[in-house]
């Protein structure tokens, strides 16, 4: 990632600073972006101007954007329970997620087109494979079918689009896998990931949804 200049939206939570670490460990520019990033940009991505005035920033800046990792969305712990099949509730979840990723993407999309070249990563979830929670299931079920839709529409550009979905993220996290539920991993595993799916190196892999932590015990998928 030598020289690369990576945006990563969310790079102030639990997940999205650990990439920027990670990112910059492997010698990329990597710049934060969240509502309260001190070190980096301001940006809410449910503002479709603040998307378009950040991203200009970027390239202005820096000349370039080679990757776009979205790990901004509010915590499924922070999600009402009690009103998961609420449409109001749903419907904002689904803007706060895979709404604002299909912002960011679709603002990042022509200056990866110009260059030939580009990265997009969202960070989608487990709760897209499982029942029970609307507003959960639905939020990342979602960004996982944007992010495919958009990487068939540049295959064959030099942008790859994929998304990876954590289990529960824990700093240590467990290594059992309950029946009915996905395996734990670490912000630090998911960066990994993460790293690897912006690298040049993962110039082939496209329209993935990648799980992270075991993907759900005793449910297949396709």
């Amino acid at each position: 990632m030598q020289d690369r200049v990576a945006l990563v939206v969310g790079g102030t939570g639990l997940i999205g600073r650990v990439v920027v670490e990670r990112l910059r460990e492997e010698g990329a520019t990597a710049i934060a972006a969240s509502r309260h990033a001190e070190n980096g940009i301001v940006l809410d991505a449910t503002d479709p101007g603040a998307v378009t005035a950040a991203l200009d920033a970027v390239v202005e800046r820096h000349g370039r954007l080679d990757a776009l990792v979205v790990a901004a969305a509010p915590s499924a712990q922070t999600l009402d329970a009690s009103r998961h099949a609420d449409p109001e509730q749903v419907l904002g979840a689904i803007d706060t997620k895979a709404m604002s990723f299909l912002r960011l993407a679709n603002a990042a999309i022509p200056v990866m087109r110009r260059a030939g070249y580009g990265r997009i990563v969202g960070v989608s979830g487990q709760n897209a494979f499982l029942t029970g929670n609307v507003t959960g299931s639905v939020r990342n079920a979602a960004l996982i079918l944007t992010a495919k839709n958009l990487a068939d529409g540049v295959a064959g550009s030099g942008i790859t689009v994929n998304t990876v979905s954590p289990g529960t993220v824990s700093t240590s996290p467990a290594s059992e896998v309950e029946p009915g539920r996905g395996g734990e991993s670490s912000p630090e595993q998911i960066a990994d990931l993460i790293a690897f799916l912006v690298s040049p190196r993962a110039g082939a892999i496209s329209g993935e949804s990648i799980a992270i932590g075991h993907r759900v015990r005793g449910v297949t998928s396709f």
